[in-house]
């Protein structure tokens, strides 16, 4: 377990340090091309890319603390540490999304709409062809090492690549003679934002009170119980999420006429089946009890 801890930390810093570096970039380019060019949305945009900087130093601040070993206060582990990250993640989606949608509407009703220029149109596409590439690059090493705070990193990517289409389209409205378009687009901006926000937050709090693992999880360790030719039943089978990680204890009806050590090798050799059949699974507790 300890391995598959420093193996993910050491792949969650890995991305967060190359998606730092073209963020820096990215953010540079949009706001230059947003202030030169005229465009509320895509220096709105350049805000949002710039947030994705700091969330990916709190993504790297949070693996490095769930990955620490369990302690005397800890016997449990740090996992939810991950979780911690990803709410704070989402709390700055949030805010990011609010301002943007207050800058937005503040513009249309004080009138205060500019014409964008095809600069700030071509910064837009750079942005979304880059942005949308960072979320695949992201998730994908999320879905590898079920990371909860690098997959609400990617979603940060891809919420900044959504704007960024919003951006083009307020732009390229505006240029054809509808500049009210604009400002609209900050404000679709914000409701995208927003429910990428509400969603990674729903996600966090399920790990972080302790809910049950997902459906497919529970079923791929009931067909193992079933499986061992002694076992006569399942009493009770419970798991709960621990940060991105599971725990799992069970009941099982073992023939009341196997011996005591029997009973032990048999328990033994499910408890570790379990274990290694998924590697969200941090440990499993099992339970024998006689058939009547």
């Amino acid at each position: 377990m300890i391995f598959l801890d420093k193996t993910k930390t050491k792949i969650i810093y890995k991305v967060s340090v190359n998606t730092i570096i073209i963020n820096f970039l990215l953010t540079a380019i949009k706001l230059a091309a947003g202030l030169l060019g005229n465009s509320m949305a895509l220096v709105s945009d350049a805000i949002h890319s710039a947030s994705d900087v700091l969330s990916t130093f709190i993504v790297m601040l949070g693996a490095k603390l769930s990955s620490k070993e369990p302690d005397e206060k800890h016997p449990y582990g740090h996992e939810k540490f991950e979780c911690l990250a990803a709410i704070i993640l989402a709390l700055m989606l949030f805010a990011t999304a609010i301002t943007i949608g207050f800058y937005g509407i503040e513009s249309i009703f004080n009138n205060n709409v500019a014409i964008p220029s095809e600069i700030a149109a071509l910064a837009a596409i750079l942005s979304i062809v880059v942005k949308e590439w960072m979320y695949r690059y992201t998730k994908k090493a999320a879905k590898k090492i079920n990371s909860t705070s690098l997959y609400a990193d990617a979603w940060h990517h891809r919420s900044d690549a959504l704007s960024s289409i919003g951006s083009l389209i307020g732009v390229v409205g505006a240029i054809c003679g509808f500049p009210i378009l604009d400002p609209i687009a900050s404000f679709v901006i914000c409701i995208i934002i927003i429910k990428v926000a509400y969603d990674i937050l729903r996600k966090s709090l399920t790990q972080i009170i302790d809910s049950a693992a997902p459906a497919e999880v529970e079923e791929q360790i009931r067909q193992i119980i079933l499986n061992k030719r002694n076992i006569k039943g399942i009493d009770m089978l419970k798991t709960r999420l621990f940060g991105s990680r599971v725990y799992v204890d069970i009941e099982v009806q073992i023939d009341k006429n196997m011996s005591f050590k029997a009973v032990h090798d048999l328990i033994h050799e499910l408890h570790d089946e379990i274990e290694s059949s998924n590697t969200s699974i941090k440990h499993c507790m099992i339970h024998a009890n006689p058939t009547i």
